[in-house]
């Protein structure tokens, strides 16, 4: 069950709290804690991941990152997949990758739970989109449907097994169908 804390905080109140397992968020001064992913919800992301590591990561491209803290225009979340280009990484001294990401994530993917709002998750998306994202999804693994959101434009739906899904530009080497992303639910 997500749980919402009611008291209000400041940002740097909850960034100094202990994570919480699920990861908790900070949404509009509110504690949010997400759902504990299930089979479905884990094998998408799992796979997901794997996929655009495989293809972008080795080129130096993108990387995709589960559940990554990004804290950015006074909220702190989530994505249940956050993919930055490698340029944007943020890095320490020793050139590693960075422990905080203080920005938007370039493609935020996100994958609804059974006791998920998706009104919540949808925002998250829109606020990533108004901070620099250039391209989010909702995959919807109970109705089989991925929808596509692009900065200031409808949401583009994805529920035919055939449909190629729209990537953003820097990933276009990723050639995924709708039937090939719930498909790795049969594997």
């Amino acid at each position: 069950m997500v749980q919402t804390s009611s008291k209000r905080i400041t940002i740097e109140e909850f960034l100094k709290l202990p994570e919480t397992e699920p990861a908790s968020e900070y949404i509009d001064g509110q504690i949010i804690q997400k759902p504990m992913p299930q089979g479905k919800h884990s094998t998408i992301r799992t796979e997901f991941s794997t996929t655009i590591n495989v293809i972008l990561k080795p080129r130096q491209v993108a990387r995709a990152f589960s559940e990554l803290r990004c804290t950015f225009c006074g909220r702190s979340i989530v994505p249940d997949i956050a993919v930055f280009t490698s340029q944007r990484i943020p890095r320490d001294q020793n050139g590693e990758v960075a422990n905080t990401f203080l920005s938007a994530p370039d493609w935020t993917i996100e994958i609804l739970s059974p006791e998920q709002s998706q009104t919540k998750v949808t925002k998250n998306i829109l606020h990533c989109l108004d901070y620099g994202t250039e391209m989010g999804w909702l995959i919807d693994p109970d109705e089989q449907t991925v929808f596509v959101f692009l900065p200031k434009q409808q949401p583009i739906v994805f529920d035919k097994p055939e449909q190629l899904l729209l990537v953003p530009s820097f990933a276009n080497e990723l050639s995924l169908s709708v039937k090939v992303v719930f498909g790795w639910l049969l594997e």
